[in-house]
């Protein structure tokens, strides 16, 4: 079966969001929808993703290509389904960061949220391709945009004791810092570039971007 883009018809309406037709419910299934998206991560670094293909994918994962099919329409659902996945990691360590704030020493503890983003960046190279590959069509941006929206409402309201005058600004801040974080960091670990000397500066810009609560209420 063809890859299938989905994202040739011009329309005024947003693309609609990429998920798998449906999600396992046995044990069994769970191993082989969570083997594919394994062996689509591994793939993804070692070729890229115009270079990727379900069937290899399915080969790798050793399950019937029909199979496969019966979860992820193509390659574009897979890798919006990567990206849901480190997207709801994220979510999960904010969720533990939260547990801190308030705190006067919010500066420290957004220094080390970013590090421990820093990190997963830094170590695991399939998080910049990923996400970089959800950069590739309409449809996959605005399935990407969805899972960061999740990630932004999540910091709008980690953020809301630190920034009480920019309550109407709140979301968008949080969505700039969001997309702001991933942009650098996807920009850090590129071959040639500093990534310590980078993650520096995105600890001042986003620190700083959240002094703006000193300034007219909202």
């Amino acid at each position: 079966m063809p890859e299938a883009r989905g994202t040739t018809q011009r329309s005024t309406s947003p693309p609609e969001p990429l998920v798998p037709r449906k999600r396992p419910t046995q044990e069994r299934s769970r191993r082989r929808f969570e083997s594919m998206l394994v062996e689509a991560r591994s793939l993804l670094i070692e070729v890229g993703f115009e270079s990727l293909t379900c069937e290899e994918i399915a080969s790798r994962a050793d399950v019937p290509i029909g199979t496969l099919y019966q979860y992820f329409a193509n390659k574009y659902v897979i890798v919006c389904e990567l990206d849901r996945q480190d997207a709801v990691g994220v979510q999960h360590e904010l969720a533990a960061f939260a547990a801190e704030i308030p705190s006067l020493d919010w500066i420290r503890l957004l220094d080390k949220f970013i590090d421990h983003l820093a990190a997963l960046w830094r170590d695991d190279p399939s998080r910049r391709a990923v996400w970089l590959a959800v950069q590739s069509t309409p449809a996959t941006r605005a399935t990407a945009t969805i899972h960061e929206r999740a990630i932004a409402d999540q910091v709008a309201r980690i953020i809301a004791p630190l920034t009480p005058s920019q309550r109407t600004r709140r979301v968008m801040m949080s969505e700039v810092l969001v997309h702001t974080a991933y942009s650098l960091l996807s920009f850090s670990v590129q071959d040639g570039h500093d990534h310590a000397r980078t993650v520096a500066e995105l600890k001042r810009m986003l620190g700083g971007y959240l002094l703006l609560e000193d300034g007219p209420a909202g």
